[in-house]
């Protein structure tokens, strides 16, 4: 497999003092609807405003001086726009974005503010790969994937390390999953840490595409609904996450743009506490009942993102799931 848990501990020790060791936060209240003790890794509160921070500093760092010295590229509207953005910033490198030309001007504005140049692209028209192997051919830059990396596999990864550092012992840890990045470092993780950990991947039911894996046995393109959680809308998992998770996680299952809300407004409420609809997924499975959690039991769970805007959290609290 393309990541151990050595490459994690190595991720970790090049994060100290510049990603943020994350809260882990609980609530007697929601322990009680889920009826389990749960521990909130709260990624949303991380640089950048999620996860994708660690795996992005730990790619970037790996550069040797020449390819540091042409920049980097990535394709992204989201949270992995950012967190490369700032990790350029941070190490003294150029980074240039590929966004589609529909993304929200708040994400633009968050890439730029960390000092990206941002190019657009059509995304009903254009082939968003060929655009950035393209791109990247001709500045000469290192692409950075969103997930599939190993160096971005072994830093996201360092979320469960922390974990279980702060936390201890755990009967179950709910992940959310898009192209497995998170899932796979969290899943080394915990098979290092103890066997008995069960690891439980979380996706939206529009994008199942590990899901579908996990019950066929073998990864393949699924179609893509419409999902408020679009980190998590992907087609298919990535070539290297897929075996690490086949073989360590334990089950991937799905949940509603409806229960993704309502563990929102959980957080919120209870929680003191904002997250993006992706990064609410896995807590929605625990609160929903579909872990496999028995009664009792301590249940880690990756809040992965907040990068969400005022006008569209009040939208979702209020009127509810709508892509």
């Amino acid at each position: 497999m393309a990541l151990s848990c050595d490459d994690v501990s190595a991720a970790a020790r090049r994060l100290e003092g510049v990603a943020h060791r994350t809260p882990v936060l609980t609530s007697a209240a929601l322990d009680e609807m889920a009826g389990a003790s749960v521990f909130l890794k709260a990624e949303n509160l991380q640089r950048a405003g999620a996860f994708k921070f660690r795996g992005a500093y730990n790619r970037l760092w790996a550069l040797r001086p020449e390819a540091r010295a042409a920049g980097v590229v990535a394709a992204s509207s989201g949270n992995h726009a950012q967190a490369v953005a700032l990790a350029a910033r941070l190490l003294g490198m150029r980074a240039v974005i590929l966004m589609p030309a529909d993304a929200p001007a708040s994400k633009r504005a968050a890439t730029e503010g960390h000092g990206a140049q941002v190019l657009t692209y059509d995304r009903y028209r254009d082939d968003r790969d060929e655009r950035i192997r393209a791109l990247a051919a001709e500045r000469g830059a290192t692409v950075i994937p969103a997930y599939d990396d190993p160096l971005v596999m072994a830093g996201a990864g360092t979320t469960a390390l922390e974990l279980f550092d702060q936390v201890g012992h755990l009967d179950v840890l709910a992940v959310c999953a898009g192209g497995g990045g998170l899932l796979s470092g969290c899943a080394t993780v915990a098979a290092a840490r103890s066997r008995r950990v069960r690891v439980v991947g979380v996706q939206p039911e529009a994008a199942p595409n590990l899901a579908s894996a996990f019950r066929t046995g073998r990864p393949a393109p699924v179609s893509v609904g419409r999902t408020i959680a679009d980190g998590q809308q992907l087609a298919a998992p990535g070539r290297l996450t897929w075996p690490v998770i086949s073989a360590l996680v334990d089950d991937v299952v799905c949940v509603s743009d409806e229960e993704i809300v309502a563990a929102m407004r959980v957080l919120f409420e209870r929680v003191k506490t904002v997250a993006e609809p992706s990064g609410a997924s896995a807590l929605a499975a625990v609160l929903a009942g579909r872990i496999g959690a028995p009664a009792g039991a301590r249940v880690g769970v990756t809040l992965s993102g907040g990068n969400i805007d005022t006008a569209r959290f009040s939208s979702l609290m209020t009127s509810g799931a709508t892509p």
